[in-house]
């Protein structure tokens, strides 16, 4: 947790170590799963297309496009993709995983630049109302500024989104950052790694901005949201903070907190009751709000 690069070489040795250790996992989980993966380029942007073997027929029309967590940092690659396999297979949709850019070498705005010109693309491959966007924890953070993008840009918007544990305010604002520190054995501390990668990531920019901290958006127009945290969840305050302001602006929202759950972790155990508990209740929440 207290990872403290001092170069570029540096953050890009601790990025490939972390990637070689999901990249190693991946062939268990698709056999697992039933899924496959192929790598594509869409709106020029590097892509995985994640497609269970057997899609059931409610969701034959149905498109997910999934953004990665990571700190904006981790995840490079097929890194990216166990939570789109996780969703793919135990939902039946296909996922477009997007392998955005990320720093040292492309701070922000390149991989909101990447994720939206993957959404515009998408947008031709089926029907908005029949798509979802999805990601946790930056991966969460993404998808609701994907959405502001979106409606300041006028493209059509996802007729449901999962955000889980987001990471809507970059700065180390919430009550969870105190109450979780040392208690949450993922990020443990904003202190460390986490609050580096954020200003690796923003590198100068106004960390209120709402693109890089979507909690100081407008969330009116916003479609069905699920989220998902925990008690012991270092962003359990951002994901608190989210759900309150959406409720507010008049969209549904439903929030599941786990017990006893550290930063993120329905997606790192495939054979854990709580992942399939989590995804399936996303699949759920998209089959109910996306049409068909």
């Amino acid at each position: 947790m207290n990872a403290d690069p001092k170069s570029a070489a540096e953050w890009k040795e601790l990025i490939d170590r972390r990637a070689a250790q999901a990249i190693a996992l991946l062939p268990a989980m698709k056999e697992q799963l039933a899924v496959a993966v192929q790598p594509a380029a869409i709106g020029g942007v590097k892509c995985f297309i994640v497609t269970p073997k057997a899609i059931p027929a409610a969701n034959r029309n149905r498109l997910l496009v999934h953004v990665h967590g990571g700190g904006y940092v981790f995840g490079p690659g097929e890194a990216a993709l166990p939570e789109a396999i996780l969703l793919a297979g135990f939902g039946g949709f296909k996922v477009i995983s997007v392998d955005y850019r990320m720093p040292p070498d492309f701070p922000y705005p390149a991989a909101m630049d990447d994720a939206m010109a993957v959404w515009k693309a998408a947008v031709k491959m089926a029907k908005p109302r029949n798509m979802a966007i999805f990601g946790t924890s930056t991966g969460g953070a993404m998808t609701l500024a994907m959405v502001l993008r979106a409606k300041a840009e006028k493209l059509p918007l996802p007729a449901a989104i999962a955000p889980g544990t987001p990471w809507s305010d970059l700065d180390k604002i919430g009550d969870s950052y105190a109450a979780n520190e040392w208690i949450d054995n993922v990020l443990v501390s904003w202190d460390g790694w986490l609050g580096r990668a954020a200003k690796l990531y923003a590198a100068g920019h106004d960390t209120k901005d709402p693109y890089l901290s979507p909690i100081y958006g407008d969330f009116h127009g916003f479609p069905p949201t699920i989220l998902t945290t925990g008690t012991r969840d270092l962003f359990l305050s951002n994901t608190v903070r989210t759900h309150r302001k959406l409720r507010r602006a008049g969209v549904v929202a439903e929030l599941n907190v786990y017990e006893g759950m550290s930063h993120a972790q329905y997606s790192f155990d495939i054979k854990a009751p709580e992942t399939k508990e989590a995804f399936t209740d996303i699949a759920r929440f998209f089959d109910k709000h996306l049409g068909k």
